[in-house]
């Protein structure tokens, strides 16, 4: 108990990490078998995350199969030949740590956050999850229902909950980018035993993957349980194949509506980019932090507090391995026209393109940026996955010390550049999101 207490104040008081923007260290190196592994020591507090990362998203999928990466991230929380059905999670909570998993379109992440003596703990969970997951009928059947439940609470029955699917579909029409990460529960419903056997085999394996542990360990002392958990994992036997699938740009302006159980219309602007890693990808964030982060932004400024069209606003690219989107949306005020406010925030991004931002807004995202990478490597749990990111995306871990440049190096010039390159009428999905008509 008293182990668990103190996991707990150390986890709510942030003393995981130092906040300051400190080169953070680390070493890397693959094993045999293809995994790459990269570790972290900050002996400051007794905590450590254990990760492993799968190049593996929604958009590895059979276009007749989508779902299976999401699927996945839930099915191989069932057990393993060692692990009972269901007592993963127990094992964690019972040595005091937590746990979780996320998938998104280009990758799968798992991660457990220990107190540091039970490091041996996550490296065999993980391990486990590696080599011996249960990828059976009874297993597949029980999640089934769970990602059911799930689509129906964050998608069905959720306010606006469909609304990024439904801009993704109409802005690719040949990039696996166009189903929902969540995908299809017919294709899930159709699938065999095999095929989910398949999947696991061919993605979940060391040489796609990346083991990143982070916090209060000894280097050498790792390595030894690293090669005895995951040295002798043999490596995946078949190709693992990366979409190579360009999509056509856009030539004009796509505009559709959908109708769904809200009160309020929303409508987003949906603006094709460059990939994540990319010169122009680091404008486009920068002029989404102008546009949208927080109540001193243009857009929230404009639509919200002067011209009162908008509840709410925002804008973000999506940070995707491939050419993505950057979403502009917003919610509209009561009984303000839909068009209205698609207009207004068009003018606002088009402000963008003729004139350069001010020296003074120009600090402020400075300012912002410092403060994101900040908080992101406060604690050793971010620490683990931005390197296991890195690695995977770029192929450069050490970029957690020096992508906050690449950001820093941007100009106002650049900003107003990407907003004429980008954000172009004829190069948008406009999609109006209504209440459904009322029935007689």
């Amino acid at each position: 108990m008293k182990k668990l207490l103190f996991f707990i104040l150390c986890l709510f008081t942030g003393m995981v990490s130092n906040a300051q923007m400190n080169n953070i260290e680390f070493v890397e190196y693959d094993l045999d078998n293809g995994l790459h592994v990269i570790l972290h020591q900050d002996n400051s507090t007794p905590i450590v995350t254990v990760s492993v990362m799968y190049h593996v998203g929604s958009k590895n999928e059979n276009p007749n199969r989508t779902g299976f990466a999401h699927f996945f991230e839930h099915l191989l929380f069932e057990g393993s030949e060692n692990i009972g059905r269901g007592e993963y999670s127990r094992y964690v909570e019972e040595a005091g740590g937590t746990l979780n998993a996320n998938t998104s379109y280009d990758r799968t992440y798992y991660y457990e956050t220990l107190p540091s003596n039970q490091l041996e703990l996550g490296m065999w969970l993980e391990s486990e999850r590696m080599l011996h997951a249960k990828v059976d009928q009874k297993g597949i059947d029980t999640q089934r229902e769970v990602v059911k439940e799930e689509k129906r609470q964050t998608m069905d029955n959720r306010p606006y909950g469909k609304l990024l699917m439904e801009t993704m579909k109409r802005a690719f029409k040949v990039h696996p980018y166009q189903w929902s990460i969540i995908g299809s529960m017919d294709h899930l419903n159709a699938a065999q035993e095999a095929d989910y056997v398949n999947f696991y085999k061919k993605y979940y394996v060391p040489n796609n993957a990346v083991l990143s542990i982070a916090g209060d360990i000894d280097i050498e002392q790792t390595k030894i349980y690293v090669d005895k958990y995951f040295g002798s994992i043999p490596p995946g036997k078949g190709i693992i194949e990366r979409p190579n699938i360009v999509e056509p740009p856009l030539t004009s302006e796509t505009i559709d509506t959908v109708y769904d159980n809200i009160q309020l219309p929303a409508v987003v602007l949906g603006y094709r980019i460059p990939a994540q890693g990319t010169p122009d990808y680091y404008a486009v964030t920068l002029l989404g932090q102008l546009l949208a982060q927080g109540q001193s932004s243009r857009l929230h400024k404009s639509m919200v507090d002067e011209q009162q069209k908008a509840l709410a606003v925002g804008s973000f690219p999506l940070p995707l391995e491939d050419p993505g989107l950057n979403l502009a949306f917003g919610i509209t005020n009561m009984g303000v026209d839909p068009s209205q406010l698609i207009e207004g925030m068009t003018l606002e991004i088009e402000r963008t393109q003729n004139e350069l931002i001010s020296d003074e807004e120009f600090q402020k995202l400075k300012n912002q940026v410092e403060n994101t990478f900040v908080s992101s490597n406060s604690r050793v749990a971010g620490i683990a996955e931005s390197l296991a990111n890195y690695h995977m995306y770029y192929g450069d871990a050490n970029l957690i010390n020096t992508e906050l440049e690449r950001y820093l190096s941007v100009t106002k010039e650049d900003i107003q550049r990407v907003a004429n390159k980008y954000f172009t009428r004829d190069n948008r999905v406009v999609l109006y999101y209504l209440p459904q008509p009322a029935t007689p």
